[in-house]
């Protein structure tokens, strides 16, 4: 529990100083040279953590060197060591995300007064403060609630309220103090200490109203970013703070200027009055960086600044740990930032198509999260069923696929028995499900890949990453075609008659891009994406979807239809024209993994294999290149309706596959 008396008290590995690891420690340059009057502080950060402590990817069953907040700890005790000043934050999404959260969840439980494993993970680290990420409210509010208890250090959120909104944002009640102010001593450059007041803020995205609505509605509401950040900062200012720190989930985008509440909002948050460094999270990208964020206006990814204040996103999964440094001068009356640096360390190097960890796991996280990493071990491994073909995910993006055509097989099952004794028993059913692990920024394995045989647990989180429960909605066939054009902006426009053009948009998640079983269609990419990532018109007049058939015949855009999704899609997440909640029909208790569990029990023995549905309309003498994992030549001979072949090269670790249209 945390105990707020601490606050005013010098921590231990705040001032770490050069003696941490001997005389064979190097200062940084701040700590080495500063000045009688002046101080280094270092500030770290470890965000999007979701619940991976150990180096082990449970849905693969093996050790994994890219993921782990114990290969971070290590990170963590050498930084300490390079400077007389060191502090440690955390941006959210702690709480779910892999097998070993859904087990404590849904398994082992959480009574009053436990630990859970990764807030006892976090407790060894020693953290000043945290935030809360979108992910922190997927088990529900009382859940969150009995596993922040548990941590030894504060957590902040200035912009979710309990309850409603009130006529202002200071009027507003809180699950957690939406600031904090810590008390600390520092570190001169002559040795002696000095007292420091350092004020933390922190921010969710606001979209967990949509995201999480059956845990969060009646019970809390959100304010955007910005706002909460214009109505809390003066008054921690007030409080004399000497800087503010702003752990900001939320990514870095350009947003629009009549959006009010973005979901990536840190670029407008930089330009707030008051806040001195910004910590960003949320997107799973890295900052500062040679490869993100290069063409947003006020975002430099090499020096790391966002509106010219110090700033960093440090990845996900534990990949990195992001460092901002502080040169602060003290001019008799108050500290002042003189210079400042910003950098990620990363876990591991990727060269060429070998990834090799550059540190090794942290004994003590590893030991205070052993027995439930083990006990996940056991729950992970438990047979459901078998399967009479591979599941895989590696050409997902290209054609009809049978990870994707098991999850709306179970959906259509489990759909179809509870709408017989109900006023929709009549109208026709399809299913909407998308490939969640399809490359990416998860890297060249980040796919689905179950052998023929038995299936675990494990395999089905595999298949189906989040714990979304099951949602019906009633549309018409207009909005279904709508649906599947917000869905066709995974893929670039190319050149009809013109080769090995990039497929794939880069700005597109695989998470967005549904297939809808139960009817028959064909994308032409040779046309512009309707819509933007954003679910934005982006050209009125462009139609992909081509030939989509119900039964045989062309879709009537009149007709009605249930369509079997996830709570996050049926809400409103990923923006889709036409799917909000007001088209819910019914709400499931069950999680669609559950579903999917049932079902393969059910049958005993699953056939996954894809019915091709859907397919690029032709486009005579154009061919297109995508990237996949280098496992998928082993699955090209069972892909349908489509020509695909390696060119054989790679890009980062994936193989590059062409596509002929």
């Amino acid at each position: 529990m945390f105990d707020p008396k601490r606050n005013e008290i010098s921590r231990r590995h705040f001032l770490a100083g050069s003696t941490a690891l001997g005389a064979a420690v190097v200062l940084h340059p701040y700590s080495a040279r500063a000045a009688a009057n002046q101080a280094h502080l270092r500030l770290m950060e470890t965000t999007d953590i979701h619940v991976n402590v150990y180096p082990y990817d449970y849905y693969a069953d093996k050790p994994s060197d890219t993921v782990g907040l114990a290969r971070t700890a290590s990170i963590v005790e050498q930084i300490r060591s390079e400077a007389k000043n060191a502090m440690l934050f955390d941006n959210g999404d702690f709480l779910q995300g892999n097998p070993l959260g859904d087990y404590i969840a849904y398994e082992r439980g959480m009574k009053d007064g436990d630990v859970h494993p990764v807030i006892a993970a976090m407790n060894v680290l020693d953290y000043e403060a945290g935030t809360l990420g979108n992910h922190e409210f997927n088990y529900g509010l009382p859940f969150m609630e009995k596993v922040i208890a548990g941590a030894n250090f504060p957590y902040c959120c200035a912009n979710l309220v309990k309850g409603k909104l009130a006529a202002t944002p200071l009027e507003d009640e809180f699950f957690v103090p939406p600031y904090l102010v810590l008390d600390r001593k520092i570190e001169l450059g002559d040795g002696s200490a000095k007292p420091i007041r350092i004020g933390v803020i922190g921010f969710v995205p606001p979209q967990i109203m949509t995201w999480d609505q059956e845990n969060l509605k009646g019970k809390a509401e959100t304010r955007g970013i910005v706002q909460a950040a214009k109505a809390w900062v003066p008054k921690l200012r007030a409080e004399g703070v000497d800087f503010v720190l702003a752990l900001s989930h939320s990514g870095i985008a350009g947003n629009a200027p009549d959006d009010d509440a973005p979901e990536n909002a840190s670029l407008d948050l930089a330009m707030v009055d008051g806040i001195d460094v910004i910590f960003t999270g949320h997107q799973h990208l890295r900052f500062p960086g040679e490869k993100d964020f290069q063409d947003i206006a006020g975002a430099d990814p090499k020096k790391g600044t966002l509106n010219g204040k110090p700033a960093v996103m440090a990845g996900f999964w534990g990949s990195d740990l992001g460092l901002v440094d502080l040169l602060l001068e003290h001019d008799g009356k108050a500290w002042k930032i003189a210079d400042f640096s910003t950098e990620l360390r990363p876990i591991y190097e990727r060269v060429d198509k070998t990834v090799t960890a550059t540190v090794k796991s942290d004994e003590p996280v590893l030991e205070a999260v052993k027995a439930d990493h083990q006990a996940t071990l056991d729950y992970v491994r438990t047979p459901v069923g078998e399967t009479s073909a591979p599941l895989f995910s590696y050409f997902a993006l290209v054609a009809d696929d049978p990870s994707v055509q098991i999850v709306n097989q179970a959906q259509t099952w489990y759909m179809r028995e509870i709408l017989k004794a109900t006023e929709f028993a009549e109208l026709p059913l399809l299913s909407a499900a998308a490939p969640f692990k399809a490359g990416g920024r998860g890297g060249p394995d980040y796919y689905t890949d179950i052998a023929a045989g038995p299936v675990a647990i494990k395999n089905v989180a595999d298949l189906y990453l989040y714990p979304n429960t099951v949602r019906a909605v009633k549309i018409t066939g207009a909005e279904v075609k709508e649906w599947l054009e917000m869905s066709a902006g995974m893929f670039q426009e190319v050149a009809a008659g013109k080769s090995d053009q990039p497929l794939l948009a880069d700005n597109f998640p695989s998470y967005n891009f549904d297939v809808i079983d139960g009817v028959t269609y064909m994308i032409d990419v040779t046309k512009p994406a309707k819509y933007t990532p954003e679910g934005a018109l982006a050209d009125e007049g462009s139609e992909r979807i081509v030939d989509l058939r119900f039964d045989g015949a062309p879709i009537d855009p009149k007709q009605e239809f249930i369509v079997a999704t996830n709570n996050y899609r049926a809400s409103g997440g990923g923006n889709f024209p036409g799917i909000s909640d007001d088209k819910i029909v019914y709400v499931a208790p069950d999680a669609n993994r559950d579903v999917i569990v049932r079902y393969i029990h059910e049958q005993g023995t699953i056939n996954p294999s894809a019915d091709a549905n859907w397919r690029f309309a032709p486009a005579k003498g154009t061919s297109a290149v995508f990237e996949t994992g280098p496992k998928a030549k082993q699955y090209i001979a069972s892909v349908k309706g489509v020509s695909i072949e390696p060119t054989g090269g790679e890009k980062d670790g994936f193989a590059l596959y062409r596509i002929s249209l």
